[in-house]
């Protein structure tokens, strides 16, 4: 007789995709291990190592009643067996793992399941938790985080203010606004009533879970409270915990290096544009980059691109002002370090100019995307914009001037055809697009 299964376990059995299981044997949803023959018993006990890798918390109940894992129990994300054996856990190695999700269990669409950190800095994130503790190498990481001044604070607190996340290491946080903070909590996903500036509906777990993301990596975050749903440039979210996301998938931008000179022509207009509406949009925030590269940003299916990783995104409100960094030192602590230096610093908010983004964009992504492509004049006036904006040295309006004139000369050599659905019929009835 077959051993009788869960039924996690007996839909991996079939071929089940294996995340499934992380999420079965970090909750023990299934039936006892007493049941299973020992090669199955092996397998989970293998995938909680990995799970607990994964999320960065110390079980899936620190994630049980968020997105990502009601997502996963109720089967609307699924995954493509990664090697031969269904019960074989996917390398470890990769950034992203490919899945489709569906919320009817009929159309399925591709996402991603993306590492928020990779994993040598999840090993060294770990240690350096339970080593501020003074606590063995293998400690519940969750406790010790539990046990800190910084969240303490965090438990007593009704309201996110700016002196909550001072010392949290994303550039996100570098000056941040009350308007902004209260942004973050209202548009919180993770919480069961969204939707109050107060954090009173917060549970001490919800507040963990946030504080955790805002050290880690803010990008779920950005995801949340400036949705792709309003107009921003960013992928729809679908879920995160610990270092896990799942979010609407895209192609990376330097893929399309090789790209036809339409279609090369149609991304940098796209990306100048991403840039503009990033600068100047009705909500006052101007967002720049700290860094850029190609695998930050990606292009969906219908050929629009968006920004892929807003790790490297910083905020300032330009309409409230926002709150210095003061006293950076004294405000350190372990969640200053989860996955950087804790000597790291970020340039103050006051020195970072217009063209900042602009800059970075011109000099690293856009000459290889265009270099070579155009009619000999053509190229040559593509050229001479691109060396006049990224010039640094050069004052803010003359760098988004040739931003601007970049984008004149871009638009007539974008063609209107179903390849770019995104404008597709539009762009054959209105020049608009």
């Amino acid at each position: 007789m077959e051993p009788r299964l869960g039924p996690e376990v007996a839909a991996l059995h079939q071929g089940w995709p294996t995340l499934l299981l992380w999420f079965s044997a970090l909750s023990s949803s299934f039936s006892s291990p007493a049941s299973l023959s020992p090669s199955l018993v092996l397998q989970v006990r293998s995938s909680y190592t990995s799970g607990r890798t994964f999320l960065g918390l110390d079980k899936c109940n620190a994630c049980i009643g968020t997105s990502i894992c009601k997502k996963f129990f109720k089967e609307e994300i699924r995954f493509g067996n990664w090697l031969a054996s269904p019960l074989r856990l996917p390398p470890e190695y990769l950034p992203s793992y490919p899945a489709n999700y569906s919320d009817d269990s009929k159309t399925w669409r591709p996402v991603e399941m993306s590492r928020l950190v990779s994993k040598a800095q999840n090993e060294l994130s770990d240690r350096r938790i339970c080593a501020s503790a003074a606590a063995p190498e293998t400690c519940s990481i969750e406790r010790v985080l539990r046990k800190t001044g910084r969240f303490q604070k965090w438990l007593q607190a009704k309201r996110l203010t700016p002196d909550l996340v001072q010392g949290l290491p994303s550039p996100f946080l570098r000056c941040p606004s009350q308007r902004l903070l209260d942004r973050v909590v209202r548009r919180y996903a993770e919480v069961a009533d969204a939707g109050s500036i107060f954090m009173d509906h917060f549970t001490d777990r919800d507040k963990l879970r946030l504080l955790y993301t805002l050290a880690v990596n803010a990008h779920p975050i950005l995801l949340q409270i400036f949705p792709g749903a309003e107009g921003w440039p960013l992928p729809k979210y679908l879920g995160s915990c610990g270092r896990v996301l799942v979010s609407t998938s895209t192609r990376p931008f330097q893929e399309f290096y090789g790209a036809p000179p339409d279609q090369a022509a149609d991304l940098a207009y796209q990306l100048l544009g991403v840039l503009e509406s990033l600068r100047n949009n009705d909500l006052n925030y101007f967002f720049y980059f700290t860094h850029v590269d190609a695998g930050m940003f990606g292009i969906f299916s219908n050929g629009q691109l968006f920004i892929r990783n807003a790790s490297t995104l910083g905020v300032i409100d330009k309409q409230e002002g926002s709150q210095a960094a003061t006293r950076a030192e004294e405000n350190k602590d372990i969640f200053s370090c989860l996955v950087s230096g804790c000597q790291a610093e970020l340039p103050s908010c006051d020195a970072i100019p217009e063209k900042h983004s602009i800059v970075q964009v011109c000099r690293q992504l856009l000459p290889r995307l265009l270099q070579g492509k155009f009619p000999s004049l053509v190229q040559k006036e593509i050229d001479n914009m691109l060396a006049h904006c990224g010039q640094a040295t050069l004052p803010d309006s003359e760098i988004l001037r040739a931003a601007s004139q970049l984008k004149d000369i871009l638009r007539p050599l974008r063609t209107c055809d179903p390849r770019f659905a995104y404008r597709y019929p539009d762009c054959k009835y209105n020049d608009k697009f």
